[in-house]
C-alpha cells in the first residue's frame, strides 16, 4: 500500500513541476512579445479552418484518450493478467512515465505547430527518410486506433442490444457507428469542435457519476485491495506473475495514446503554439488523475473476482452488474457506450489529419485523391473516408482487439519516439538551441524529461512485440505471437517500398522558411548553408 500511495504522490509531484515550468516558460514568451509562427511559414495554403479554441482542442485528445473506453474496454485483460494490482499499482506507473512523453511532445508541438505533428518534426530534425518513416508508423497506429476504439464501442452496444450478439451483427453495429463519424467529420469542423467540447464535459461529468454511485452502493473492499498482486489467471511455470503484470500495462498505456491528436489539429487551433501543446499535456494529466480514481473504486467494488476473469472484454460490464445491477447498471453501461462513441469520433478527426499532411506531400499512394479538402466543408473528406474503410477491414478477423490495440500503441509510440530521439541529437550536437523552443517549454527540465520519454518508449515498444497474443487466419494458418510478427511484417514491407519506390519520389514535405532550420538541425555542412543563401552559424 505504501508502494501505491507513493507512485500516486510521484505522479501528483510531476504534473505540478511541469505545469509550473511552463506556464513560466509562456509567460516569459509573452513578456518578450513572442509573435506566432503562422502556417504559410511552411510553405502550405491554409485550407483547414481555423476555428478551434483552446478547449477544444484539449478536448480532441482528451476524447481520444477516453478513460471511459480504453480502461473500460481493456479492464478484463488488465484484471486476468495482473489483477487489481493491475489497476493500483499499474496505472500510475503508466501515467508517471507517459506524463514525460507528453511533456516532450507538447514542447515540440509549440515549437512545429502543424497538422503533420511528428512527421513533420522527424522530416525537420532528420531529413525526409526519417519523416516518411514516422509518418507510416503514426498512420499504423492511428487508423488501428480507430479500429479498436470503434470495435469497442461496437461489442458494447452490441451486447446492450442484444442478449448474445452474433459476430454479423456486432459487426453491423461497426459499421453504423464508423459511417455515423465519418459522416460528421465530412460535414465540417464547427461540429466536431462542438461534439468535441461537449465529449470533454461529458467524460468528466460520466466518471464522476460512475464515481457517486460506487460510493454511494458501497465498495466491497478496502483501498488495499487495488495494490494486491496476488491474482492472475494467466501464469504459469513460464509466465511468473511479474512478467504477467507488465503485460497487463496495455489497458492503462492503450488508454493513455493518441494524445497527439491536439498537434494534428493545431493548423485549425487558435494561437497554436500556447494552445496546442497544452492541450496535449493536460489530457494526459487530467486523464491520469481521474482515470485512476475511477478504476480504485470500479475494482473496489467487484463481489466475485473469478466471475469477472471469466467475463473476459465484458469483465467491466460484469463489476457493474455486481456492484450495481438492475436499470441503474443498465444505465452506466448506456453512459459509457456513449463516451466510446465520441472517442471514436476525435480518433477520426486525428487519424485523417495525418493521412492529409502525408498525402499532400505525396508520401502515399494515391496521394492527389486523400489531399483533396471538401470546398464547402473545408475538411479532408477523402482521408476521412479511407481511414473508415481501413479501420473496418482491420478488425474483421477473430479475437483481434488485443492484437489492433497492441499495434496502435507500438505504431503510436514509435512515432512519437522518432522526434523526440532526433531532438535529442540535436542538442547534443548544439544544433537545436533555446532559439527553437516554442513559447511552451520545459528549459533545464527539457533533456532529461526528452531522455526519460525516450526510454520508457523503448521499453513500452519491446515488451508488446514479445508479448504473446494469438491470432488464426486460416484453419491453417495461426499467428501465436501475433502482435510483434504483424508489426515485423510491416516493417518489413515499409523497409521494400521506400528502397523500391518512396525513396524515388518522396522528397518530404514543404518547409518553407523551416528549410534552412531543417539543415541546421540536421547538423548539415556550412557549403549546404551557403547553397541555401544561410548564414553558417
Amino acid at each position: 500500500m505504501v508502494l501505491g500511495f507513493s507512485l500516486i504522490l510521484l505522479v501528483i509531484i510531476l504534473i505540478g513541476g511541469i505545469i509550473w515550468q511552463a506556464s513560466r516558460s509562456v509567460q516569459s514568451a509573452r513578456a518578450a512579445g513572442h509573435s506566432q509562427t503562422q502556417l504559410h511559414s511552411f510553405g502550405y495554403k491554409q485550407e483547414l479552418l481555423r476555428d478551434m479554441g483552446g478547449f477544444s482542442n484539449f478536448a480532441v485528445s482528451f476524447s481520444i484518450i477516453s478513460i471511459l473506453t480504453g480502461a473500460v474496454t481493456l479492464y478484463g485483460y488488465g484484471f486476468n493478467q495482473g489483477g487489481p494490482g493491475v489497476m493500483g499499482l499499474g496505472w500510475p506507473i503508466v501515467t508517471f512515465f507517459v506524463l514525460f512523453v507528453a511533456a516532450a511532445m507538447a514542447e515540440l508541438t509549440s515549437s512545429i505547430p502543424t497538422s503533420g505533428a511528428v512527421y513533420h518534426w522527424a522530416a525537420i530534425l532528420g531529413g525526409p527518410t526519417w519523416g516518411w518513416l514516422t509518418a507510416w508508423l503514426n498512420l499504423v497506429g492511428q487508423v488501428t486506433i480507430v479500429a479498436g476504439i470503434d470495435f469497442g464501442c461496437a461489442s458494447f452496444t452490441a451486447a446492450l442490444l442484444f442478449a448474445q450478439p452474433t459476430k454479423p451483427q456486432t459487426l453491423i453495429v461497426f459499421a453504423i457507428i464508423l459511417l455515423s463519424h465519418a459522416v460528421l467529420n465530412h460535414v465540417g469542423i464547427r461540429i466536431i469542435d462542438k461534439l468535441n467540447s461537449i465529449s470533454a464535459f461529458y467524460h468528466l461529468i460520466g466518471v464522476l457519476l460512475i464515481i457517486g454511485v460506487l460510493v454511494y452502493f458501497g465498495p466491497k473492499h478496502s483501498v488495499g485491495y487495488i495494490f494486491t498482486t496476488n491474482f492472475s489467471t494467466v501464469t504459469s511455470g513460464s509466465t511468473p506473475y511479474w512478467f504477467a503484470f507488465l503485460l497487463g500495462l496495455l489497458q492503462a498505456q492503450w488508454t493513455l495514446t493518441g494524445y497527439d491528436a491536439s498537434a494534428h489539429t493545431s493548423e485549425e487551433t487558435l494561437d497554436p503554439q500556447v494552445r496546442a501543446p497544452w492541450g496535449v499535456f493536460l489530457s494526459v494529466a487530467i486523464s491520469g488523475i481521474f482515470g485512476y480514481i475511477l478504476l480504485a473504486l470500479v475494482t473496489m467494488s467487484i463481489k466475485n473476482p473469478l466471475a469477472v476473469a471469466q467475463s473476459g472484454d465484458n469483465a467491466f460490464m460484469t463489476v457493474i452488474q455486481q456492484a450495481v445491477g438492475g436499470t441503474i447498471g443498465q444505465a452506466i453501461l448506456w453512459l459509457v457506450t456513449i463516451a466510446m462513441w465520441f472517442c471514436g469520433l476525435s480518433a477520426i478527426t486525428s487519424a485523417s489529419r495525418i493521412v492529409f499532411a502525408f498525402s499532400r506531400d505525396n508520401g502515399l499512394p494515391f496521394s492527389k485523391l486523400w489531399a483533396k479538402v471538401s470546398p464547402r466543408y473545408h475538411t479532408p473528406a477523402a482521408a476521412i473516408w479511407l481511414v473508415s474503410g481501413i479501420a473496418f477491414l482491420s478488425s474483421l478477423s477473430d479475437n483481434v482487439y488485443a492484437i489492433v490495440t497492441s499495434l496502435s500503441v507500438i505504431g503510436l509510440y514509435s512515432s512519437y519516439f522518432i522526434p523526440i530521439a532526433l531532438k535529442i541529437r540535436a542538442r547534443l550536437r548544439g544544433a537545436w538551441t533555446a532559439a527553437d523552443d516554442g513559447p511552451w517549454n520545459l528549459r533545464k527540465w527539457s533533456m532529461p524529461v526528452n531522455l526519460i520519454a525516450c526510454l520508457w518508449i523503448i521499453f513500452l515498444v519491446s515488451l508488446m512485440i514479445i508479448s504473446p497474443s494469438t491470432i488464426t487466419l486460416t484453419k491453417h494458418l495461426t499467428l501465436h505471437y501475433a502482435t510483434g510478427e504483424i508489426f515485423i511484417a510491416v516493417i518489413v514491407l515499409l523497409c521494400l517500398d521506400y528502397y523500391f519506390s518512396a525513396r524515388k519520389k518522396f522528397a518530404g514535405p514543404h518547409l518553407g522558411s523551416y528549410e534552412g532550420t531543417s539543415v541546421r538541425l540536421q547538423h548539415k555542412s556550412k557549403a549546404r548553408l551557403a547553397k541555401l543563401g544561410l548564414d553558417p552559424k
